[in-house]
């Protein structure tokens, strides 16, 4: 095995590392993991956990005796250990001296520090996880919202290995029809009936086309939907964007042309994180940095899941829904009345609905009213994306299945999915001999075993490893 450096990484070898983030704070991990853990960690302690698991409180010190801190130290006894080897962690003090000073005393008595994703590579090589799960493991310590946090946690319990294991049981399943009818044709009750092979083959066909169908959602659930506030200078949208928030992170002027970029923040919702964008006023402006302000906007909302059309007139909304669909014809849009507080609730709806029939857009999904002085309105308008998106998006009504979380996911699937069909094509029309239709099998089953790390997968490994922090 080699590391991202192009060294050889020794299985064997001891290694150690802070596993909770440095800088001041209460408590500190310190782990140890490797065939001397327990022989380093009995030298550093001065009380050792006589079973495993079990918290015992010891003084430590490193190997001039030098006393570093007053902490807590759990044995773990392999292979009954998250890396499937002999481990220990110290629960130290935080800080930075503390921590460090236990992770330099462990190197001085022969372990090495750990590489980033070290820990869990040992705990793929020893069986613990597959490389979904150990994926899942980076991406909830990466989570930064509720959904990304179940998914991961859903995918660490095996959910997506099930699934994916699954399909590729269908796949060996098919092959071994197959084979029989390839090996055996006069065998029991004589040669397979074509129809049972198409029928195996339409629903792995479907199976695979259903799990592809996630990776939008799964895309969704690891950066966030797109919801832009889009809309003419001075027409409320910060106001709109610090509401929405619950706290000011924009600058909320009289003066038009104040938000000259786009600013950025993610709402944790419950379905999905929505990554909702301020961005400057849609305007012919000439001023060369309004100007380059202007052009971000028109970016974002071609790139936008969902454009809010904020407007405080139907002058205003028209403006801007028409300008949006100028520079971003594909886009969905919601006319957002704002300043709603300003006028009667009788007048803000005959407004909306005078500016849906100007704007004359079949992409104006919805209309809203919405007051940022009084909230008034806001509650509805987020609800109102939440079901917007989750019609959009969900690729059906399951909100449990596992879904395809990274690029790395939907291309295998994408390669099993192709093969898959290029085998039904070929076999439904006998154009090549079975045994070399099977190859199509053969291949889209070594795609979902990659995608799982049942097959030789080190690059994978070392591309993956290299986004994890030290320590895990």
């Amino acid at each position: 095995m080699t590391s991202r450096f192009g060294d050889a990484l020794d299985i064997s070898d001891t290694i150690v590392a802070q596993a909770t983030l440095p800088g001041r704070g209460a408590l500190a991990v310190v782990r140890l993991s490797g065939a001397r853990a327990h022989d380093i960690g009995a030298r550093i302690s001065s009380h050792w956990p006589d079973s495993a698991r079990r918290a015992t409180r010891s003084t430590l010190h490193d190997s001039a005796g030098a006393q570093l801190d007053d902490a807590l130290v759990l044995r773990y006894d392999a292979p009954a250990s998250y890396t499937g080897q002999d481990a220990v962690e110290f629960i130290t003090h935080g800080g930075l001296v503390v921590p460090t000073s236990v992770v330099a005393a462990a190197i001085g008595l022969g372990a090495r520090l750990a590489e980033p994703g070290e820990f869990t590579r040992r705990a793929i090589l020893a069986g613990k996880l597959d490389l979904l799960q150990a994926e899942a493991a980076g991406d909830l310590v990466a989570a930064t919202s509720s959904a990304a946090q179940r998914t991961a946690l859903r995918q660490l319990d095996g959910g997506l290995s099930r699934r994916v294991l699954a399909l590729r049981d269908e796949i060996v399943a098919l092959e071994a029809l197959i084979a029989y009818d390839i090996d055996f044709p006069e065998e029991d009750d004589g040669p397979i009936d074509p129809a049972r092979i198409r029928a195996a083959a339409a629903h792995l066909t479907a199976s695979l086309e259903s799990l592809l169908a996630t990776a939008p959602a799964g895309a969704l659930v690891r950066e966030g939907a797109l919801v832009v506030l889009a809309g003419v200078p001075n027409a409320g949208k910060s106001s709109l964007f610090n509401a929405l928030l619950g706290e000011s992170r924009a600058i909320v002027t009289e003066i038009p042309g104040t938000t000259r970029d786009a600013i950025e923040a993610v709402l944790d919702r419950p379905r999905w994180p929505i990554r909702l964008v301020d961005t400057a006023g849609l305007r012919d402006a000439v001023d060369p940095v309004e100007r380059l302000g202007v052009q971000v906007s028109e970016s974002y909302a071609r790139r936008a899941a969902l454009v809010l059309v904020c407007g405080d007139s139907v002058a205003t909304l028209t403006t801007a829904a028409k300008a949006v669909q100028a520079v971003a014809p594909d886009s969905r849009l919601m006319l957002v009345r704002t300043k709603s507080d300003l006028a009667g609730a009788e007048a803000v709806e005959k407004e909306l609905a005078r500016a849906r029939d100007e704007t004359g857009s079949a992409k104006a999904v919805d209309t809203k009213a919405v007051s940022a002085e009084t909230g008034a309105g806001l509650r509805e308008l987020i609800a109102a994306v939440d079901s917007l998106l989750e019609r959009g998006h969900l690729p059906s009504d399951d909100l449990d299945a596992p879904l395809l979380t990274q690029e790395r996911h939907r291309a295998a699937v994408a390669v099993a999915l192709e093969e898959a069909r290029a085998f039904a094509d070929v076999w439904s029309t006998g154009a090549v001999p079975a045994s070399v239709a099977a190859v199509h099998l053969r291949t889209a089953a070594s795609a979902l075993e990659a995608l799982i790390g049942r097959i030789d997968v080190e690059d994978v490994l070392d591309e993956l490893f290299s986004r994890f922090c030290v320590g895990k």
